[in-house]
């Protein structure tokens, strides 16, 4: 009987050094979330930052159960840095059991399914078109584009103060059926 009392109190503190471990690697990756857009945005190209960015947000957005598809496609229209930077730092590499694939799309006509796509400023105008193509089909929509944000786009790059920040329009989300986490809810400027 006192064992069974020990296994109890020993899986008991094993669960909770699991939670608390978790919580510390959770908090571990927002601190360099938030470092990385207040260092990255004073010493490194904007479409490093952009890019490092849409992939941390990816990392705290959960997408809809039932895609079966071994590649995780981030999409890029009208900025070739950004389309660069992003397949020579992340294209190949592992998501769960898919693979990163990043694909360049020149203007909306081009655009096809993925999970992220981001839209430089560029090719704001046609952003109603590149986000009518991807509506319900589960895509997280960055933009960086004055306005986008109320205009429906999920993360919307915006410039506070000289720091770089982002909005998150919550409806977009929930049309898009994504599910984000309160951490990323909790720095961004809700809309």
């Amino acid at each position: 009987m006192l064992g069974a009392y020990f296994c109890t109190v020993i899986n008991a503190n094993t669960k909770t050094q699991n939670k608390m471990k978790t919580v510390k690697v959770f908090l571990a990756g927002m601190i360099m979330l938030v470092g990385s857009i207040a260092v990255s945005a004073q010493d490194r190209p904007m479409h490093e930052v952009y890019s490092m960015m849409v992939f941390n947000f990816v990392k705290y957005v959960q997408w809809p159960a039932g895609d079966n598809s071994k590649e995780f496609v981030i999409g890029v229209v009208g900025n070739s840095e950004m389309y660069t930077t992003l397949t020579a730092w992340y294209g190949g590499k592992p998501k769960g059991n898919k693979t990163y694939v990043i694909k360049k799309f020149n203007n909306a006509s081009e655009v096809t399914d993925c999970q992220a796509i981001f839209i430089d400023s560029s090719k704001s105008k046609e952003f109603d078109a590149i986000n009518s193509k991807v509506a319900g089909k589960g895509t997280l929509v960055v933009t960086n584009g004055k306005g986008l944000g109320s205009k429906g786009s999920c993360i919307n790059f915006k410039t506070v103060d000289e720091k770089l920040r982002f909005e998150l329009n919550q409806q977009a989300i929930e049309a898009s059926n994504l599910k984000v986490a309160g951490a990323l809810t909790s720095m961004a400027i809700l809309i």
